[in-house]
């Protein structure tokens, strides 16, 4: 075959990638191609933080091809129609594809390969490109997916798996047309959070690098530590493919420890949701185990929990993070899920939206489902447990640094107090909201909900 076509996605680089492996093993020449889809826009999808990030990873990607002799060829509109037209221009007789999970990328593919057959062109899908182990090779015996983490695990870390694929040393592309590299403004209209990390591969391997020598071997102990800020940061590189899940575990296995141990399981909570939003594709929007909750609507209440004004500090440092930096710490985000819908009784999907908003890394599978999961809507065991705030802040950032450098006002107050700024005397509180729900009574509002469902 003369040339064939390798569709970026959520694959974004050139490392470990089974897509462009496909494509260079199937023709001479291969089209890099990546479509700026009008379909993904029009889903409300692309927001200020992930097209930087996106922006940044396709230059990247754009610079490691011209490394080797390529180049990305870029198009604008229907990512089938645009795909089909280059294959048609070029000859090419192959597409080839990593397989999503999300009801969007299924449609894709769908209509991708009936337009292609009509051609008389083929498209190729790849597994285990977006995940270590693809969605749906592991199952039980009587039913089509895990529906509970810890069964699919011990079947995951038994699996055995494929050895990360090298760098392609050339990448001979045909002369085809290609528009600009899209930059982050034109992506999407308005300013991303200040705080946003760059993306690209280039940039993902050196914070794997870095991150892996530093600090993996302690992740079993200071990963929930919200003031250490010890996690590896590496879910927005994971989210668009900079980097490979499969090479991220190879060098987490290799280095091993009791602290590669728990990143791996990590690794594998993101194969568990993605195995289950490929089986049931409608829990991106819907209760993926009703509970026939009737969820209060209170504006305000929603409103002073996305702005960080709670009167609960740990909420509402983890909230200011997220708005600061488009990012929240694992930890954090099970705590303000749980706050939202558990103490505050409001929709888990009124949350993820705005987690989707501003989280770089923000995606249908883990975003949604670690949302059900907090709600109590999802594959939690525990589905009547609520998180306690102040338990949290003890826990997890007991000296309170951790609310002290994303709560301002607060900074001034030593010690645990700062986890309860409303028991200082009159004279001593800062200017800072009291708290917006006891405790003791929100709690009592979910479980007597719960029970009347």
């Amino acid at each position: 075959m003369d040339v064939s076509i390798a569709l970026f996605t959520a694959d974004l680089r050139l490392r470990d990638n089974p897509v462009l492996r496909g494509a260079l093993d199937a023709a001479r020449r291969v089209v890099p191609l990546f479509v700026v889809d009008q379909g993904v826009a029009e889903a409300g999808f692309v927001v200020p933080n992930r097209a930087a990030f996106l922006a940044d990873a396709l230059a990247q990607l754009d610079e490691g091809l011209r490394e080797r002799g390529g180049r990305l060829v870029v198009r604008h509109g229907d990512a089938v129609a645009e795909t089909a037209r280059v294959a048609a221009e070029t000859g090419a007789g192959e597409v080839h594809l990593a397989a999503g999970v999300s009801a969007f990328a299924n449609r894709r593919e769908q209509r991708l390969r009936a337009a292609l057959e009509r051609d008389g062109r083929a498209l190729r899908v790849h597994d285990a490109v977006l995940t270590v182990v693809p969605p749906g090779a592991l199952v039980p015996a009587d039913r089509d997916h895990f529906a509970v983490f810890t069964p699919y695990f011990r079947r995951w870390d038994r699996e055995r798996v494929r050895d990360p694929l090298p760098v392609p040393r050339s990448v001979p592309v045909p002369e085809v047309r290609s528009e600009p590299l899209p930059t982050g403004a034109s992506l999407a209209k308005g300013t991303p959070s200040p705080g946003l990390p760059r993306g690209g591969e280039a940039r993902g391997r050196r914070r794997l690098s870095a991150w892996t020598g530093r600090h993996l071997d302690d992740y079993h102990t200071a990963a929930d530590d919200l003031a250490a800020d010890a996690t590896s940061r590496l879910s927005p590189f994971l989210h668009f493919g900079c980097l490979s899940p499969t090479d991220v575990l190879y060098q987490a296995r290799r280095r091993g420890g009791p602290g590669a141990d728990d990143f791996v399981r990590q690794l594998a909570w993101r194969d568990f949701h993605h195995q289950v939003l490929a089986a049931r594709p409608a829990a991106g929007h819907r209760d993926y185990r009703p509970r026939n909750d009737r969820w209060r609507h209170d504006q305000a209440a929603f409103d002073a929990w996305r702005a960080g004004r709670t009167g609960y500090p740990v909420v509402d440092a983890a909230m200011r993070q997220l708005r600061h930096e488009g990012w929240m710490h694992g930890r954090a985000r099970l705590l303000v899920a749980s706050f939202l819908t558990k103490t505050l009784y409001l929709d888990w999907r009124a949350g993820a939206r705005h987690f989707l908003d501003l989280l770089v890394d923000g995606d249908m599978a883990n975003n949604q489902l670690n949302w059900q999961w907090a709600a109590g809507t999802g594959t939690d065991t525990r589905p009547g447990r609520v998180l306690n705030p102040l338990t949290q802040a003890r826990r997890f950032d007991a000296a309170g640094d951790y609310v002290r450098r994303w709560v301002p006002e607060l900074a001034g107050i030593r010690g645990r107090a700062v986890h309860q700024p409303w028991r200082l005397p009159e004279a001593e509180r800062p200017d800072y909201p009291p708290p917006l729900v006891d405790l003791a009574d929100g709690a009592r509002r979910f479980h007597a909900a719960r029970d009347r469902a």
